[in-house]
């Protein structure tokens, strides 16, 4: 069995996959308060 070295391996594709995700969570929690926004101003 060989010896881990930590830090070897190759990440790239894992941090785009997280940089997509965060921006995903970005936008819907943008469009979230901003449909809540709505709702209030209109709900008079």
């Amino acid at each position: 069995m060989s010896e881990h070295k930590h830090g070897s391996m190759d990440i790239t594709e894992q941090e785009k996959t997280f940089a997509g995700f965060m921006r995903l969570s970005a936008y819907v929690a943008a469009g979230s308060i901003g449909v809540l926004i709505f709702m209030a101003l209109v709900n008079s």
